[in-house]
């Protein structure tokens, strides 16, 4: 009889279902956003616009998840999370194609108004229906998914690179990623937990033991302090999402106009984030476990700040892509990390703490890309890309709200 390790229960056959189907939603959402950093150029060469205007069209797609992002926790509740997820996604990705077939800079910023709605969505649904199968694990596994987000950018930055460099058209390679998205959702629903939605965390066993479930409090009556530290964790993870943002935006453009690297070379820089930030989410939930979220967290800015503030100062393209990847690690947990900590602030009814820090998260991708596409217009890419190790500087400031390393349990 094979006995389960100390300390790790035995895990029912449906969870582990449940997480797999979980798994492939977040990998189909990470391809669709992979696949089409590296053609940002060729789709900004299309449309003949610089690199501010091209900007204010990319910032379409966060004030899409900003204007109806709020609705995806009523969605959720009444379609369950599940439903949301898979549909949503397949949405998303039909949406990207249209993007993709975009003749003027306006119908591709209007069509990426309509992909921020429906990645909004899938986005809290996912993490949602994750979370759920988390505390039915009753172990941290969250980081997992998500990287399982990175290795699906990581493969459709792989795919839009070598697309890039042999031709093949931009509608081609997204109606691609959109067959296969469709295919994976169809598989992943079965697998996912059935039943409705819980009204809070404590229902289906919190894994947070020390932080008391209290029943949920009219949002005027939350404490201050609450919302002083989810104001604080969404901080966190804009410094994560600013960083993404800056690899899937701007990376290729970067190497490409100002390091004269090739279309193939130039994709690796938004591959080289999302690889490591994938191998920092495989061994994140190891390490969130040894010394917690908040020192993890730390030492993550730190990362961010010395890796991408060495690759800006030396430019070169193999130190950029070195300088990518040492982000991408340095990034791997915080936003899961902050979601997590989010959805379990007391006083807040289930969902509620992590839709509006997704919600919130969306303000980074709104100001990002004209403001970076500005600074360019006005300086250089170099010094837009700046701001990446500034917000390194502010995770190490604000680790402290994320929860410290838990104390083992003595039987």
């Amino acid at each position: 009889m094979t006995v389960p390790a100390p300390g790790r229960a035995r895990v029912a056959p449906h969870l582990r279902r449940a997480r797999v189907g979980v798994a492939m939603i977040f990998f189909t959402n990470g391809i669709v956003l992979g696949g089409f950093a590296p053609r940002v150029p060729e789709i900004r060469d299309q449309l003949g616009v610089s690199y501010g205007q091209l900007g204010v069209a990319m910032a379409m797609w966060p004030v899409g998840a900003l204007a109806l992002g709020l609705l995806a926790a009523a969605a959720i509740r009444r379609f369950r999370s599940s439903r949301v997820a898979t549909v949503t996604m397949v949405a998303s990705a039909a949406a990207m194609l249209v993007a993709g077939m975009a003749q003027s800079v306006w119908v591709f910023g209007a069509v990426l108004f309509l992909v921020g709605v429906t990645d909004a969505w899938v986005d809290v649904a996912q993490n949602a229906h994750g979370l759920r199968v988390q505390r039915l694990y009753k172990r941290s596994i969250l980081n997992s998914f998500h990287a399982l987000w990175s290795i699906g950018a990581v493969a459709g930055g792989l795919l839009g690179g070598l697309a890039a460099g042999l031709g093949i058209g931009v509608p081609w390679q997204f109606a691609v990623t959109l067959a296969i998205v469709i295919a994976a959702n169809a598989i992943a629903y079965p697998m996912l937990l059935k039943g409705p939605e819980p009204q809070h965390a404590g229902e289906e066993g919190s894994d947070e033991s020390t932080i008391p479930h209290l029943q949920h409090l009219p949002l005027r009556h939350v404490p201050l302090r609450t919302w002083g530290l989810l104001g604080a964790l969404t901080l966190i993870a804009m410094a994560g999402g600013w960083a993404e943002d800056a690899a899937s935006t701007w990376s290729a453009s970067y190497m490409r106009d100002e390091l004269s690297a090739g279309a193939t070379l130039a994709a690796l820089a938004f591959v080289s984030l999302q690889g490591l930030q994938f191998v920092g989410r495989i061994v994140g939930d190891g390490m969130v476990d040894r010394w917690g979220q908040r020192s993890v967290a730390r030492w993550g800015g730190v990362l961010v700040a010395v890796g991408m503030g060495l690759a800006l100062a030396f430019p070169t393209p193999w130190g950029t892509i070195a300088g990518f990847g040492a982000a991408g690690f340095g990034i791997a947990t915080l936003i899961p990390g902050a979601m997590h900590a989010a959805d379990e602030l007391p006083g807040l009814r289930a969902g509620t703490g992590l839709t509006i820090l997704s919600w919130l998260l969306r303000v980074a991708f709104l100001v990002s890309p004209p403001l970076v596409g500005w600074i360019a217009d006005q300086s250089s890419l170099r010094v837009g890309l700046a701001l990446v190790p500034v917000f390194g500087v502010l995770v190490v400031l604000l680790a402290g709200a994320m929860a410290p390393r838990k104390e083992p349990r003595h039987t």
